[in-house]
């Protein structure tokens, strides 16, 4: 008989193989450094699992000084129903890149079970919803100057996406497609429209406890989709005292970043990320910054036990 945590073990490597299986696209979803705070929008599973009615905003500007460079802002409403099983929220993300504006707007289902008399967990999620693509071709500057003088474009499309997150009170590990509808996007490098083929999202992380006030949690993304090079984010966050957070992250090819949070009450986080990139653009901007809030409604039990995911 196969024991269950040897079980776990091979879903998630079966899982991280397919994803280093996928062929290499310029075209990506947008992308966050602190990714660890904004899981619903990547993974609808995680509706409801922060345990109370908690909403999260997040802004990011990437590549400071390059015009037209992603600038994306994020809002999650998530929260369990009595029962505690049943989780809803709502995602909203806006992104905008050189002359285009996308629009995805997401509700969130998730259902729980317990796995065993302790505290692990899995969660299975649905999300559904639309995403709206706005070009104005009089906005920005052009390597093909004849890009400007595209018809400006205004798309709906709906979205169906799912996700699966397993879960314990010291680590998680989540797989998610926010989208199985191909949908049209803006590609910044051939700079015209483009359809998006499905994305796949990995996600993990494990809490370390080094001392009664300090804790560490490593945490992993992974992101591909056919045709395009698996994206890699790789970091580590520090905890002192339930209170303040810092650490730093990787981005495979890509950037390294610095993080920090203070929990300013017992409702209210704010959390920062600044990310330095590697490549060749390196010398063109002054890197990526990104702000995150979170507000939550507390229990009196969670006060006891914070969550650090």
């Amino acid at each position: 008989m196969i024991h269950k945590s040897s079980l776990y073990k091979c879903l998630i490597l079966v899982v991280f193989t397919s994803l280093l299986s996928l062929e290499a696209s310029a075209q990506q979803d947008a992308q966050y450094t602190q990714y660890m705070y904004n899981t619903m929008v990547i993974n609808p599973a995680y509706a409801g699992q922060r345990e109370t009615l908690s909403i999260t905003s997040l802004y990011r500007t990437q590549w400071v000084g390059v015009t037209g460079a992603p600038e994306t802002l994020t809002l999650g409403i998530h929260s369990p129903l009595r029962n505690e099983r049943i989780g809803l929220g709502l995602s909203v993300v806006n992104d905008k890149v050189g002359p285009s504006q996308e629009t995805y707007v997401n509700g969130n289902f998730s259902y729980t079970l317990p796995l065993d008399r302790y505290d692990k967990k899995l969660s299975f999620g649905l999300n559904t919803g639309f995403h709206l693509l706005e070009t104005d071709w009089s906005k920005g500057i052009f390597q093909n100057p004849d890009a400007a003088f595209n018809q400006n474009v205004n798309l709906f499309s709906p979205i169906v996406g799912a996700g699966a997150y397993l879960h314990s009170r010291k680590w998680y590990v989540g797989f998610s497609v926010p989208n199985f509808i191909n949908t049209d996007h803006y590609d910044d490098y051939q700079e015209s429209l483009a359809t998006e083929r499905l994305h796949y999202y990995l996600i993990g992380g494990y809490v370390f406890d080094l001392s009664e006030t300090t804790k560490l949690k490593p945490a992993f993304l992974l992101k591909g989709t056919s045709g395009a090079p698996v994206i890699a984010d790789i970091s580590a966050n520090f905890l002192f005292n339930e209170k303040f957070t810092i650490g730093m992250g990787w981005r495979w090819n890509d950037s390294v970043s610095l993080l920090a949070g203070f929990q300013i009450s017992n409702s209210l986080y704010i959390g920062y990320a600044y990310d330095k990139t590697t490549t060749g653009l390196k010398n063109y901007n002054e890197g990526s910054h990104e702000i995150m809030l979170r507000f939550e409604l507390q229990k009196v039990e969670r006060l006891l036990s914070p969550r650090f995911f």
